[in-house]
């Protein structure tokens, strides 16, 4: 009896052996997802594509006028009047303000007094021609003494004639006493106060015309390449608005040595609201508009200096895996990076739960 329970205990066994097998073949641990496989981890993707994007810098602009006068005195004297403030606009010919005339009027007075006393001298010898004239008629005086007559008058005439000359100069002289406006534009700050001596060195204000104004900005030398006449200036305000859009009008032929860059213009074709001469700026030079490719801040890692994004590729049975790709980064523009090379159009770039996922993960786009 031993021998055949023995037998039938085998043939158990042997049965219990074969059905654990086949459990095994669709059960948790098989490849029909069992507890070795990756479930599909759900994320957002977009699909990648190219369009015009501004490849832009920025820097700092120094406004400046393209018609700046500075205004110093003809004259020597103390300030006795200031007739207008620094910002105020003004016409050409108008006062700005008065030096002390006192002393040029006694001069002119004293010129004048001696206009009268040349006058008389003038009058006295031509009433001495005249006799003179008279008496060589009837042969009293001789040749001689009527030509000293003669020289008499003119000379008189050309006294009269110097001291008359410098009347005028010394009235001419008196108007740069009044200090006025060779041009129209908008005073600057007035370096002087009333009663300061001035002297014609003495930088007394500036005006700048109201139109006519220039940017100015240092490019560094590395951009130097990509600099061209025509490329789009942008000034922006302090909220990072447009307040004025011109091409570059200059590109200086040297670099500067000290700051190693490149000046370049742009004329304001517009005054800006509220912008004014010799203020710094914000200024935004756009390289180029043309199509690029551009991927969310989000989407990228960065390892040991290098950037990474995944995109949702076919893997093997044409399920969707995450394939992880390096990339080559340039400018953010806001919360983009512009991609030089890594990806292309039509790739679906996966946008969330980056931080989770691993090169060949299986994924599942979610709406």
């Amino acid at each position: 009896m031993r021998g055949p329970l023995v037998a039938l205990l085998l043939c158990t066994a042997a049965l219990n052996a074969c059905g654990g097998n086949s459990n095994s073949q669709g059960g948790p641990g098989g490849a029909g997802g069992g507890r070795g496989a990756f479930p599909a981890m759900g994320v957002k993707t977009i699909t990648i594509t190219a369009k015009p994007i501004p490849q832009t810098s920025e820097f700092v602009a120094t406004i400046k006028s393209l018609r700046s006068t500075n205004i110093q005195p003809q004259v020597e004297g103390i300030i006795r009047e200031i007739m207008v403030k620094a910002g105020d606009g003004v016409r050409a010919g108008q006062p700005l303000m008065q030096i002390d005339p006192e002393k040029q009027q006694a001069t002119v007075a004293a010129t004048q007094s001696q206009r009268a006393a040349r006058q008389a001298d003038l009058e006295y010898a031509r009433q001495q021609l005249a006799r003179q004239q008279k008496l060589f008629d009837a042969g009293a005086v001789s040749k001689a003494e009527l030509e000293a007559a003669e020289t008499a008058v003119k000379t008189a005439e050309a006294q009269l004639e110097a001291v008359n000359s410098q009347i005028r100069e010394n009235q001419v002289q008196l108007q740069y006493y009044r200090v006025t406006a060779p041009t129209e534009g908008i005073i600057g700050d007035i370096e002087v106060r009333q009663g300061d001596r001035v002297t014609p060195s003495t930088l007394i204000t500036t005006i700048d015309a109201p139109e006519g104004l220039e940017a100015y900005i240092n490019v560094p030398l590395e951009r130097a390449t990509q600099l061209r006449q025509g490329l789009t200036v942008e000034l922006l305000d302090m909220d990072g608005t447009v307040i004025a859009s011109n091409p570059i009008t200059f590109i200086a032929p040297r670099a500067d040595d000290a700051t190693q860059s490149i000046l370049v213009k742009a004329t304001l074709q517009h005054r800006p609201p509220g912008v004014r001469v010799q203020q710094y700026v914000r200024a935004r030079i756009v390289w180029t508009n043309e199509p690029a490719i551009s991927i969310p801040v989000v989407a990228v890692n960065r390892i040991s200096g290098q950037y990474f994004v995944f995109v949702a590729e076919p893997g093997q049975g044409g399920a969707l895996v995450a394939k992880q790709k390096p990339v080559t980064v340039g400018d953010l523009i806001g919360d983009s990076y512009i991609v030089r090379s890594g990806v292309k159009e039509g790739e679906k770039l996966i946008v969330s739960n980056i931080q989770k996922l691993q090169d060949g993960v299986p994924v599942k786009p979610e709406a």
